[in-house]
């Protein structure tokens, strides 16, 4: 019997095939995956249980309220690119964010 908790081999090497020859940023968001798919088992482990206990509302309430809607790509590229501002002469920092902000959300 294995646990749930357990990552799917397939799911192993497809992690360990984007860690090969990377950086520690890489590596730092590959771990970061991990993390957030062993939290999404327990999530559904335990939306389960509530389903069995009460009703499928309660499981829909649970769900919402511990996975809340990510930010955009958009709204994180801004954010990144603020973050690395210091890097980029003023004319590329405003192309590129002219570009991001002309994206939909």
């Amino acid at each position: 019997m294995t646990n749930p908790i357990t990552p799917p081999p397939e799911l192993v090497e497809q992690w360990e095939a984007e860690t090969a020859h990377t950086t520690k940023d890489e590596i730092w968001h590959v771990a970061v995956q991990a993390a957030q798919w062993g939290a999404d088992q327990e999530l559904e482990a335990c939306c389960k249980w509530v389903d069995w206990k009460w009703s499928g509302v309660k499981s829909r309430e649970l769900r919402a309220a511990r996975r809340t809607k990510q930010p955009s790509l958009k709204a994180r590229a801004l954010v990144v690119l603020d973050d690395c501002s210091d890097r980029l002469e003023g004319a590329h920092k405003n192309i590129i964010r002219r570009a991001l902000e002309a994206l939909d959300d």
